[in-house]
């Protein structure tokens, strides 16, 4: 009974220390400030960098590998628990004990996942650390980044030799060097040691709606190369910036959308301005439905074969699993201090338009 009791104080002793540095994890992110200095540009640099060395070393997503590990560990303990009360194995003092240690486990995830990346949800806005405004713009001036947007396409458009199809080394490649200029521009794209995995399952992955993730596990960029040729260049300069500690989403477009306009390569500057072109077309078919058509015909055909396709591509893989994981994925970004949930991938055209004001 004494030994059983010091087992107690010790679990006791074990799930206070956990919901304190729990708890002051919690509280550090309420200063963003704090957050940039001692995480963002402080912990997590060293912390991603060997994550990522770690994960290149392998051909395939290690990550992957690390949340089945997770789960199987789960599902062994679950199916252990029922075991033990089918046969009523269960003791008095495990009625409480369990619930510990489930609350001690819970936590101990919550601590891992904000130290190894989730921190990065609370550091300065991005927008403000690139010195961009975000002064709203005008009807009119939203048309004319449709416009600017629409020239470069066609542009680029008559300039490309597209590749027969992208594989994840030169998508890898290209990114770096892409984010290699841009470093030379601003110190805060700088990528030392890239990592960027294909997913597994890509029939899966395409079926839930997900073009990309990152795996703060392994910190391994994943982009699932079932999608078309046109958007890997940019999913691999989103998931990058996600490496480089962007939580938020419309962030990370940002930070992709400048990688891949600065890139060498015609088809990573293409894929980066159709990205943005297909968030620009949203606001504008909301602002001017009247005229809508008439704009959206000034694009070159094959790029709106392109849309076309895309459209296309998503109808057919879209189905109910899909709906289900975009509202989960909207309650995610609302726990992580995105109110907007996914509305909040169009404040990129708010940056886009004051990043290009000049151009207008």
């Amino acid at each position: 009974m004494a030994k059983l009791s010091g087992l107690h104080k010790t679990l006791l002793t074990k799930v206070g220390i956990t919901c304190l540095v729990a708890g002051l994890v919690f509280l550090l992110g309420f200063f963003p400030l704090l957050v940039e200095s001692m995480y963002s540009n402080g912990l997590y640099v060293y912390t991603s960098i060997l994550q990522r060395f770690v994960s290149s070393l392998f051909p395939f997503p290690i990550g992957d590998f690390l949340y089945a590990a997770l789960v199987i560990y789960v599902l062994v303990n679950v199916v252990q628990f029922f075991i033990k009360l089918f046969k009523k194995r269960l003791v008095m003092s495990d009625s409480w004990v369990i619930p510990l240690q489930v609350v001690n486990f819970s936590l101990i995830l919550y601590i891992v996942f904000k130290l190894s990346w989730g921190l990065n949800y609370s550091r300065l806005p991005v927008a403000y650390q690139l010195g961009i405004s975000n002064q709203k713009y005008t009807k009119a001036e939203l048309l004319s980044l449709g416009n600017f947007l629409i020239k470069k396409i066609n542009a680029l458009q008559k300039e490309r030799k597209p590749r027969a199809k992208w594989n994840i080394a030169a998508l890898e490649k290209t990114a770096d060097t892409a984010y290699k200029n841009m470093a030379r521009l601003n110190p805060f794209f700088q990528y030392p040691v890239p990592a960027v995995k294909f997913v597994l399952n890509e029939l899966l992955i395409t079926r839930l709606g997900v073009e990309g993730y990152y795996n703060p596990l392994s910190g391994e960029a994943n982009v699932n190369m079932h999608l078309p040729n046109t958007s890997l260049p940019f999913v691999t300069c989103h998931e990058i910036a996600h490496q480089l500690g962007i939580g938020r989403e419309d962030e990370a477009n940002l930070i992709g959308y400048l990688a891949s306009i600065h890139s060498d390569d015609i088809e990573f500057q293409y894929s980066g301005y159709y990205a943005m072109l297909r968030s620009v077309l949203v606001e504008l078919g909301k602002a001017f439905p009247e005229i809508y058509d008439i704009v959206y015909r000034t694009i070159n055909k094959k790029t709106i074969a392109e849309l076309d396709r895309d459209r296309a591509f998503w109808l057919k893989y879209n189905s109910e699993m899909y709906g289900y994981m975009d509202m989960s994925f909207d309650k995610f970004l609302k726990l992580n201090n995105q109110s907007k949930g996914t509305d909040s991938y169009q404040d990129i055209v708010l940056w886009l338009y004051n990043i290009h004001k000049k151009d207008l």
